[in-house]
């Protein structure tokens, strides 16, 4: 039992470890203010113990309403966030100073267009000659969520619409980077329930996140599951906390290119996903593995579409130390930053054309093996398509979230899909088609890779209950 005791107490201080560097790292740019318990509103509360009583109290009101009462409320919420795209957009990029404004309104209006509601709640019947037998798919309770600096609005909408759909109230607690983003997103949400007379209280937040807070509700007896969007050390604490949890991890999605497509639509592909609010989403092109023939020809179309090549190894070299100073964390100054900006940095002057920084490397560089959230791209030569899948999967690491593959080969796409085992796989278009954006199928904010949910639903959120009728009600 000692033994057992010292190792729960390692995993602990590890656990706390990692969620203090992503939850309660000082931010430079949010101004939330604390505001006592008087002061504050309806959904944004200071403490979150009382964030958690209203939502438990909500709940309790919303959980004998109809389904058809759940879709009016999810249907409200996509009408009216429709008309603050803009504003919650123009937010994140000025509270956290990544990402684009343009492709912020495209993500706000995809994730409003996409995510599923009640539809997604489909129960099962069995009848025999012992009776029937019914299962539904009910509601958890109080959800508590963690939500990321990276998509901070985007992220609490589309959990508020599943989480909803399902029956079940949600308390989050948003990344401290993207605390004014994340809370206006909530008090639009809240606008948008009332609305559709739903119960007061059903999504609420906190105002100040910590990891204080955060630890208080992976323990409060009142939130019955979690859910984390982020980085790896709120997944491991939400996995870590003895209730059902759903974790959302990184991803380091590499893209292997043969020598059997159109490699113009290829580099364009590339190019459109891994820029695409400057690299931020976790689905975007980190790396690419090329065969060697085809090598420059793919070079040359990435740069004609807008990528930037370093060839001088020195000039690589403190892109990197740069970029990764401990060479496997990537420095907040320069996640989601344009690659202007970032090539400004290295006093280089880029033509304001320039979408992503573009280079070649070994295999074990660390900007290949290491996710980094910014237009940077590495490429990576292959003399055949065999040592290529074997290099993507080690780039892909076993996180099982992303990967792309430009081929016609069918055996090429089936033994990279089959061996890669990652939760979205992209053939021959950019990486956001695999988001349901220029693919088919719904959208998520929330891919759950680490717990194999997948592209989260409301389904995600619910329980199954069996109810059965023994020896009666068969009709056959």
């Amino acid at each position: 039992m000692e033994v057992n005791g010292k190792k729960f107490e390692q995993l602990a201080a590890l656990v706390s470890e990692k969620l203090a560097k992503e939850l309660q790292r000082p931010c430079e740019t949010c101004q939330c203010e604390t505001p006592d318990a008087a002061t504050s509103s309806a959904c944004i509360f200071a403490s979150m113990e009382e964030a958690i009583e209203t939502a438990y109290k909500a709940q309790k009101k919303f959980s004998v309403m109809t389904l058809e009462d759940r879709r009016r409320i999810t249907d409200s919420i996509v009408s009216h966030l429709m008309t603050h795209v803009r504003e919650l957009a123009q937010m994140g990029v000025d509270e956290t100073g990544m990402g684009n404004v343009e492709d912020k309104v495209f993500k706000h209006k995809m994730i409003l267009q996409k995510t599923p509601s009640v539809e997604m709640l489909k129960p099962e019947v069995f009848t025999g000659d012992h009776g029937v037998t019914l299962i539904e798919m009910s509601p958890f309770g109080v959800i508590g969520a963690l939500t990321p600096s990276t998509n901070p609005s985007e992220t609490i909408i589309n959990n508020s619409i599943i989480m909803l759909a399902a029956g079940n109230s949600v308390v989050f607690c948003p990344h401290p980077g993207a605390c004014k983003t994340s809370n206006r997103a909530v008090t639009l949400v809240n606008e948008a329930v009332a609305a559709a007379g739903g119960p007061e209280g059903l999504v609420v937040s906190i105002d100040n996140p910590t990891m204080d807070k955060s630890q208080i509700m992976f323990k409060h007896k009142k939130i019955s599951m979690l859910c984390a969007t982020g980085g790896p050390g709120v997944v491991q604490a939400v996995l870590s906390s003895g209730k059902k949890a759903i974790g959302a991890g990184a991803g380091n999605p590499p893209v292997l290119v043969d020598d059997t497509v159109d490699l113009n639509k290829a580099a364009k592909d590339i190019i459109d996903g891994c820029t695409f609010d400057n690299n931020l989403p976790c689905i975007a092109e980190k790396s690419v593995v090329v065969l060697d023939h085809v090598g420059d020809k793919l070079i040359e179309d990435m740069r004609r579409n807008g990528a930037y090549l370093l060839t001088d190894e020195e000039t690589i070299s403190r892109l990197t130390k740069m970029v990764l100073p401990d060479g496997e964390t990537p420095s907040r100054e320069f996640v989601g930053r344009s690659a202007v900006n970032i090539l400004a940095k290295l006093n280089i002057t880029a033509p304001p054309t320039t979408r992503v920084i573009i280079f070649e490397a070994q295999p074990e560089h660390p900007l290949v093996m290491n996710e980094q959230l910014m237009p940077v791209l590495p490429i990576v030569r292959v003399s055949d398509v065999h040592k290529g899948i074997d290099l993507c999967c080690e780039i892909e690491g076993g996180r099982r979230h992303s990967a792309i593959c430009h081929s016609n080969d069918v055996n090429v796409l089936s033994e990279y899909g089959r061996r890669v085992q990652t939760t979205i796989f992209v053939k021959n278009g950019p990486s956001f088609a695999g988001s349901g954006a220029g693919g088919e199928g719904y959208t998520t904010a929330t891919i759950a890779g680490p717990t194999g949910e997948g592209l989260v639903t409301a389904a995600n959120f619910t329980r199954k209950r069996r109810c059965v009728m023994v020896d009666s009600f068969y009709i056959r």
